[in-house]
């Protein structure tokens, strides 16, 4: 399945926030007090550390501040002012409080960890990972520290979209919590975005043992089956998906573009509609129900679709063009033009929009133009082909061969 790219990120950023939350506050609480061991405190310590264990942020700040403007060679403050902001999700403010205390003592104890922590809430991935990995190398404390290590570098890695380098870790991290779903779908997307498809499979495998109706898990595997050109087990694992969970974002979707790129248009766009059911916003969801009905020859309600798409999407170029379509089929001449030129702008490379445009042209006596038009369509077309004819000469005979990417609507 060749998710948009708005829809993808989205999915990431919700799996990185499970993470996030999860993992985050339980090494917030729990490295408190290997930062600063209660019995080495001084009074004025001591006072601030009870403050802080009583759940008194703001007593607890003014504590430690004014500790460490009495004391400010003394690393032990900072740590815990760090500490403090990055409980209020002040992240900015505890990196510097946390790095003021590692110039002071780089090996106070928990001070790394807390720090590449901050860093990862921060959205700052790779400083977390030059932080985080130093201590996975030197040997965690215990196999729990292990294991978060290797969640906090795996999601780093994933953060930055860096997925082949993501997997180690989460496999890693997956293999000592077998029964983690979240952190199984997270190294199944790392998995499916590096194309490590016989990695997909096996974490699905995994998932449905754990949950043996999960529309996650079986998106997962439809997309891998698909780019593994096995559209008939993908379409299978999206309708098994709708099955466990017909509420699920993108499944009615990602079922209907596949019907979409199979020629299956009606029970496409009943996909489609259903999608829009869930998610009356759906831009990707609008756009292919609109182009289905240009195909069942449905122009009455492909217009207003598309219309209301251009004018929140209007930079989408196959939008335009299926308006450009519509309104050439409807004599609408000056607009259809419009449109085709602006797809044009957006995507020049865009094989149907210039054969449109040539048509257009030629039905409104515009020859010279037409030919133009027509040209180019041509040698983008052989463009193509020429693309395919080098992917498929390095491809053993017995092998699959590929097929080239859909880079706009069938049958036009």
């Amino acid at each position: 399945m060749r998710w948009r790219a708005r829809e993808r990120i989205q999915l990431m950023s919700e799996l990185r926030g499970v993470f996030g939350r999860a993992l985050a506050g339980s090494l917030l609480v729990g490295m408190a007090c290997c930062c600063v061991p209660a019995k080495s405190q001084e009074n004025a310590g001591q006072a601030a550390l009870t403050l802080e264990q009583q759940g008194k942020p703001v007593e607890a700040e003014a504590a430690w501040k004014q500790i460490s403007e009495s004391q400010p060679g003394d690393p032990l403050p900072f740590a815990h002012l760090g500490l403090l902001e990055a409980r209020a999700e002040h992240y900015a403010e505890a990196i510097a409080y946390y790095r003021k205390a590692m110039a002071l003592s780089p090996n106070l104890p928990g001070l790394h960890l807390n720090l590449g922590l901050a860093y990862f809430k921060d959205g700052q991935y790779k400083l977390a990972i030059q932080t985080f990995t130093p201590l996975l190398k030197r040997g965690a404390q215990n196999a729990e520290e292990t294991q978060r290590l290797n969640v906090l570098i795996g999601m780093s890695y994933y953060g930055l979209g860096e997925y082949p380098l993501a997997v180690p870790y989460l496999k890693g991290a997956s293999a000592s919590d077998a029964d983690n779903l979240p952190l199984l779908l997270s190294l199944a997307h790392s998995c499916l975005l590096s194309k490590q498809y016989d990695c997909v499979l096996d974490a699905f495998h995994r998932m449905v043992a754990l949950n043996a109706e999960s529309a996650e898990a079986d998106m997962l595997v439809g997309e891998a089956l698909d780019e593994m050109k096995d559209p008939t087990g993908a379409t299978r694992e999206f309708r098994a998906a709708i099955k466990a969970n017909p509420k699920e974002p993108n499944a009615h979707f990602g079922l209907g573009y596949l019907l979409w790129t199979q020629g299956e248009t009606e029970e496409a766009a009943l996909q489609f509609q259903a999608e829009l059911e869930n998610d009356p916003e759906h831009t990707q969801a609008i756009l292919y129900l609109a182009d289905s009905y240009i195909q069942m020859s449905r122009l009455e309600d492909a217009r207003p679709l598309l219309e209301k798409l251009v004018k929140t999407s209007p930079k989408n170029s196959m939008g335009r063009m299926d308006l450009g379509i519509v309104y050439s089929e409807e004599d609408r001449n000056a607009e259809a033009l419009s449109e085709f030129r602006t797809a044009i702008a957006l995507k020049p490379d865009n094989v149907t929009a210039h054969y449109r445009l040539g048509r257009l042209y030629r039905k409104m006596g515009k020859m010279a133009e037409a030919k133009a038009e027509f040209e180019i369509s041509r040698s983008l077309h052989q463009a193509v082909d020429d693309k395919l004819l080098t992917v498929m000469s390095g491809i053993p005979h017995q092998g699959a061969v590929p097929h080239a990417a859909a880079t706009a609507p069938a049958n036009k």
